[in-house]
């Protein structure tokens, strides 16, 4: 891992370079995405065939998946599996039940004014199964949308070689999933954004995905919405002297094995601590099943940061803007009111990031890349929009007649101004 040293000259110069994290879609990406996205909206269900064929090496004309194949997935499952999933969808349940948007009126002066809150009809969940399996993905992201009342909840994944993962069947079944269709990538959030013969439509896509998938999101806005435009996952820990560095080094490897491009930072104050972390991590990497994926991520995408002290290790931390930040410390509570930007945050030495990705119960899709400046964790809201209701009586529209005509007249809206002049005329 590379170490960076706040009192280094060239620190700034090193730190702003990991601010800039962004993914970046090359011209080759930004061609084949576009490409299969408008073969999609022309040729529907013949362009996802294709595509299904060709990237995960399946052939079926009929994208749904069908009762009985769910019925054989909860088979397929152990009843402790099956168990976690439950007490996960529970837990994921309680927290979002919590979390409202209410409609209002209020009445004065001969106007009512007011807001109408209604949920989403049709929400696209996508679930990735390419380096990995994903039923908590299912539950974080379509618990949340019933909960807001969505009416249909659509979930597009991968079947590798005509091959699921019988739990992400199980959970989108305990999440009340309405349709589940048989296809990945690009070609299934063309889908779910223009609509097929077998694929409706829907308002909005959520879930996270690889860089094709995401740029496909990002293309699609505007003909549907969605959640956020996803990089690789992070982890930001700021730890002090007590923190074992063994359980230090396990959770930042437990983001580096999600993926290659998985980014991980360690903000400490003490050069001796960095080195042990460093090595515990070099312990742990041999024993891990996906070693391969987490020691690309440690070398090219991890860094230890050996800062001057707390405060100032907090202060980076807010200019990162981490998806997830770990305040392995003694006092956490003291620091939280300092911390201004992170997706999630995670108290003390006993409590890893996977206490999130699972069953804490907040939903663990969060804004990456520095987005937590302005970003939030999707939720039930994610899922609501409103409308606003107005209405004016007589009386209310005379008095307010004249301020509304100056404001138009301002913008030289000469029709807006009469809209309202010609009803007080008509009035007298």
């Amino acid at each position: 891992m590379k170490t960076l040293r706040s009192l280094d000259r060239n620190f700034r110069y090193e730190f702003d370079k990991l601010l800039k994290r962004g993914d970046n879609v090359t011209k080759e990406i930004h061609r084949e995405v576009d490409t299969i996205l408008e073969e999609v909206r022309l040729r529907g269900d013949k362009a996802v065939q294709k595509y299904n064929e060709k990237f995960d090496e399946f052939h079926s004309e009929k994208f749904a998946v069908g009762k009985a194949e769910i019925k054989k997935a909860y088979k397929q499952i152990s009843k402790e599996d099956l168990a976690a999933l439950e007490l996960a969808a529970s837990r994921i349940e309680n927290f979002h039940q919590k979390q409202n948007y209410e409609s209002f009126e209020t009445s004065k002066e001969g106007m009512k004014i007011g807001q109408i809150v209604r949920p989403l009809e049709r929400v696209g969940v996508y679930v990735p199964g390419g380096k990995a399996s994903y039923p908590s993905t299912v539950l974080m992201n379509a618990i949340p949308a019933k909960i807001a009342g969505v009416e249909n909840i659509t979930m597009a994944t991968p079947f590798l070689k005509g091959e699921c993962a019988p739990s992400v069947l199980v959970a989108a079944d305990l999440a009340k999933v309405d349709s589940i269709y048989k296809m990945g990538g690009v070609q299934a959030i063309g889908a779910m954004a223009y609509g097929t013969h077998q694929v409706k439509k829907v308002d909005k896509i959520v879930g996270p995905g690889n860089t094709y998938v995401a740029y496909a999101k990002r293309l699609v806005y505007g003909e549907v919405d969605i959640d956020m435009i996803a990089g690789p996952s992070e982890l930001l820990i700021i730890a002090d002297q007590e923190a074992p560095p063994a359980w230090v080094a396990a959770d930042l490897l437990s983001q580096a094995e999600h993926d290659e491009e998985a980014f991980t930072v360690l903000i400490t104050f003490n050069s001796n601590y960095a080195h042990r972390v460093e090595g515990e991590i070099r312990k742990q990497l041999r024993a891990l099943s996906r070693r391969k994926i987490a020691e690309a991520s440690i070398k090219n995408r991890s860094f230890i940061i050996v800062a001057k002290n707390l405060k100032e290790s907090i202060e980076l931390a807010n200019e990162f803007s981490p998806e997830h930040l770990e305040l392995a410390i003694k006092e956490p509570k003291k620091a939280l009111d300092q911390v201004k930007n992170a997706g999630a945050i995670f108290m003390g030495y006993h409590t890893p990031e996977a206490c999130g990705d699972y069953l804490a119960g907040p939903s663990h899709v969060l804004p990456t890349t520095g987005n937590a400046r302005f970003g939030s964790p999707l939720g039930v809201l994610d899922f609501l929009k409103t409308s606003s209701v107005i209405e004016f009586n007589a009386k209310a529209l005379k008095s307010f007649s004249d301020p509304i005509i100056r404001l138009a007249e301002m913008e030289g809206l000469q029709a807006h101004a009469a809209s309202v002049s010609i009803r007080s005329k008509d009035s007298k």
